[in-house]
């Protein structure tokens, strides 16, 4: 699998599964852009990616600081191959646990303004891009929430759902300039963020909730991630790939 040359856009892709992924593009020859709000984050995940990566300050949820990427995008690499929407709101215990009515707007649009909206918009910003090359691959990080509903975290599910739907009309809309799109539905990985946010017991059953009975590793999704962003799936278009260990199965 060869992805040599190709520009790929990887938003929050500093830390995580959006380094992962980062490097995953990098390792397959891609050219690898990576954003943040923070500048030196930016530094230490490009040193770890190595010569072929370059950083973007940028903020999805604030359209000013998007036209400012966008632009810049265009400018410097003139193209781009592959855009990861990776970006999202920070994991809140203090939101996850709330039931719906108990959840303020302010709370729902937060989440909604980073992880819809802010990858609604770059993704209008780079299909102008993409639509003048007649190619391109967008892929967006949904959760298994948005498909099989879940008892919390409600702003979160309604938010990747968005994705989803996105990821539908980007396929029906854009499939006659070459442009590819896909969510990919995820289950429990085994992150730093996620060992930060959860206690030992809700690991462990996060664990066992699946017919593998062990999380996700950050490298394989990033694996499974980059082949769909490649030429294997050339003739697959607006599917949603669930990644979860076999929990949800449809």
């Amino acid at each position: 699998m060869s992805l040599d040359g190709k520009i790929g856009i990887v938003t929050g892709g500093t830390g995580g599964l959006g380094l992962e992924i980062a490097r995953e593009l990098a390792r397959n020859g891609a050219i690898v852009v990576i954003t943040s709000r923070k500048k030196t984050k930016l530094h230490k995940a490009c040193n770890l990616i190595g010569n072929n990566c370059y950083g973007f300050q940028l903020d999805v949820s604030k359209k000013k600081s998007l036209l400012h990427f966008a632009g810049s995008i265009s400018k410097e690499f003139n193209n781009v191959d592959i855009l990861i929407n990776n970006a999202g709101f920070p994991f809140e215990r203090k939101i996850w646990f709330k039931n719906v009515h108990d959840i303020s707007e302010i709370e729902l649009m937060n989440i909604i303004r980073v992880d819809l909206v802010g990858s609604f918009r770059i993704t209008g910003e780079i299909l102008k891009i993409m639509m003048k090359k007649r190619k391109g691959v967008i892929i967006s990080i949904a959760s298994t929430p948005a498909i099989s509903g879940h008892n919390c975290g409600s702003p979160y599910s309604i938010a990747k759902a968005g994705l989803i739907s996105l990821t539908k009309h980007i396929a029906l809309e854009y499939g006659q300039y070459n442009i590819r799109s896909y969510s990919v539905a995820l289950g429990d990985i085994d992150t730093q963020a996620m060992r930060k946010s959860l206690s030992k017991k809700e690991m462990l059953k996060a664990k066992n909730e699946n017919t593998m009975k062990r999380l996700g590793r950050p490298e394989e999704i990033a694996k499974s991630i980059v082949s769909l962003a490649s030429e294997n799936f050339s003739f697959l278009t607006g599917n949603t790939i669930i990644i979860d260990g076999g929990k949800v199965i449809i």
